[in-house]
């Protein structure tokens, strides 16, 4: 009889622990050979750069030239969107650092950077324990895990950090440095003074540049920071960077990027980098024991998570020992994820070389609880891309991997809110994806790139087949310099045809390591391609304008056809497994544009069984 009460406590008490953990019960794993892990995309994710970083010209980025971005994060308030970002010289953790920020209404269209938290002198003389530095006309970096609060009262704080950094690989959040600022967005665009709200030991209002918030007479700010520092699931955020005893964090172990989201039960989910996950029943004061979350794959990276408009849940971060792809997983109950699909799978060349700097897309964040709620309802997230460029994401929720239909789509005659409701796009700033007037003065999809390093890409998901017609129509608006690429792909991302409008005039087709060259093309004309495939056979025509061009194989084998991608570029290989984790070097003319934008226009594209 005991020997069974025994068994029967420890089956709940397993049974108690595997609850209070989340866990990944689906079988699918990146491939990190490729940038998008071989996932299946999320259908309808539009990938958006909203700050391309520029050394040479610095009014084509940020207007000073910083080529280290990094660590944004996102809110949502009073009908815009904002996203804070730090920002060094050349690389992480090398002084000066400061903090940007960019605001957006629609999330397409962003606002230049502005200087949120200035540069920051460090006194002379400063010096950490166990570091043989000495400060000496030195500034302080930027460290936050915490970028925006909305109180109660409709106040919106936004919050850094100043670390100190004594030399290139000194941590400025080891709990030495100065201390947390806050300022507030005001709802004209224009900020607040800048107070500190938190010190650590060796710092206070005698020695340091700014106000403590408490001299503020803005009563209404005041209460809205004392509402903030009272809330124990903000105060989780702020760990890594604080004194290691500071009495307002209630986990004062090191793990670190925390975010949180609550179940419906009330309790709260936890998540750190390395998938280290627990849970918490009274808000954040208390939490079940710290442990990786089974079936997650992820490392040194952040992890996001957050309920979804629809009720399920979801978790964004890169599911592997790399910063790519960027991924996304969905729960229905927010404790079993089942699923793993691309976000953004894409990593365009690191342009600057830096201290600590990685490849791929990389820190998500999406909008904290209390932060706001975009008004369209979907899942927004931002990154930085190589810890370089600033991005953002619109993830449709609810979130499908697949068509539930046939495409059949005549841009002209769709209206400008619902017509890429369905396409997958990747937009940098100089290689744009956009709805706009073709030269026939009409509503086309346009894609144009003046980008000597990265392209536009256009993507649209159709139910997967052997044996499926498909037909576009193209507008090339040069012939002498730019390509676009079209390619049919399986459910992994493999290509098995591969046509292209290239620079040399020639409308080609891949055929294993050649092309096959079957016509040429001119600018401004306009091409109607009908595509009939079969995957079981390989074979596949090409049909120009009503006349059999060409019959040929499929240039690399695929059981199924399920998506087509339009792309004014080459596909990417580089970085790979084995590429070294550090660039030193600048890309030769990182800064420059393409002497020409090239501009692809595509009327309507249509697919069916055949």
């Amino acid at each position: 009889m005991r020997i069974t009460a025994m068994i029967c406590l420890l089956l709940a008490s397993l049974t108690t622990a595997a609850q209070e953990s989340i866990r990944y019960t689906g079988n699918t794993l990146v491939n990190v050979d490729y940038h998008h892990g071989q996932l299946r995309p999320v259908m309808g994710v539009h990938n958006i750069q909203i700050m391309r970083a520029n050394r040479e010209h610095p009014a084509l980025g940020d207007d000073m030239g910083w080529t280290y971005n990094h660590a944004p994060m996102l809110a949502y308030w009073n009908k815009r969107f904002y996203v804070e970002y730090l920002s060094d010289k050349v690389g992480e953790s090398i002084p000066p650092g400061q903090t940007l920020l960019l605001s957006s209404a629609d999330g397409y269209h962003w606002d230049k950077p502005v200087v949120l938290f200035p540069p920051y002198k460090v006194p002379d003389g400063t010096t950490k324990e166990g570091n043989p530095g000495v400060a000496k006309d030195l500034f302080a970096v930027m460290h936050q895990r915490m970028g925006f609060y909305v109180a109660k009262n409709n106040k919106l704080l936004a919050l850094g950090f100043y670390g100190i950094c004594l030399d290139a690989k000194d941590d400025p959040n080891d709990g030495n440095g100065i201390g947390r600022v806050v300022r507030e967005i005001l709802p004209d665009g224009k900020f607040g003074p800048v107070y500190f709200i938190r010190y650590t030991k060796k710092w206070n209002k005698d020695n340091t540049s700014y106000p403590f918030y408490t001299s503020s007479k803005d009563k209404a700010f005041v209460a809205a920071c004392n509402e903030l520092l009272a809330t124990p699931l903000m105060m989780q955020q702020w760990n890594e960077e604080a004194d290691r005893d500071d009495p307002l964090i209630p986990l004062q172990k090191q793990y670190k990027a925390f975010c949180y989201y609550h179940l419906p039960d009330g309790k709260v989910v936890g998540l750190w980098k390395n998938a280290l996950t627990a849970m918490s029943q009274d808000g954040g004061r208390t939490w079940s024991t710290v442990a990786r979350a089974p079936g997650f794959v992820n490392a040194n990276a952040k992890i996001w998570g957050q309920r979804t408009s629809d009720g399920r849940f979801a978790t964004v971060y890169n599911p592997s020992e790399y910063r790519w792809p960027l991924a996304l997983s969905v729960s229905e109950n927010g404790i079993d994820y089942t699923n793993l699909l691309l976000v953004n799978g894409e990593i365009t060349p690191m342009r600057y070389g830096g201290n600590y700097k990685s490849y791929g897309p990389q820190y998500v964040r999406g909008i904290e609880e209390g932060n706001g709620v975009p008004a369209d309802s979907n899942l927004w997230v931002t990154y930085s891309m190589n810890k370089e460029d600033i991005w953002i994401s619109k993830i449709p929720v609810p979130v499908a991997d697949k068509a539930p239909a046939h495409v059949d789509e005549v841009f002209p005659a769709l209206t400008p809110a619902n017509a890429l409701l369905y396409w997958n796009i990747y937009s940098p700033r100089w290689a744009s994806v956009s709805l706009g007037n073709a030269p026939a003065n009409e509503q086309q999809l346009i894609l144009e790139d003046r980008d000597p390093f990265d392209y536009a890409k256009a993507e649209r998901l159709f139910p997967a087949a052997q044996k499926v017609a498909i037909a576009f129509t193209v507008t090339p608006a040069q012939n002498n310099f730019g390509m676009l690429q079209i390619e049919l792909q399986d459910g992994k991302g493999t290509p098995g045809i591969r046509l292209v409008f290239d620079a040399d005039s020639v409308f080609k087709a891949k055929a294993g390591a050649r092309f096959k060259h079957f016509m040429k093309y001119t600018p401004d004309s306009v091409y109607n391609v009908r595509l009939n495939i079969n995957t079981t056979n390989r074979f596949y025509t090409i049909n120009v304008n009503g006349k059999d061009v060409l019959t040929s194989l499929l240039f690399a084998p695929v059981d199924k056809v399920e998506r087509i991608v339009f792309r004014t570029g080459e596909p990417r290989h580089f970085p790979d497994a084995d590429t070294p984790a550090d660039q030193e070097y600048d890309l030769k003319q990182a800064g420059e544009q393409e002497a020409h934008t090239a501009k692809f226009y595509i009327r309507s594209l249509k697919t069916s069984p055949l």
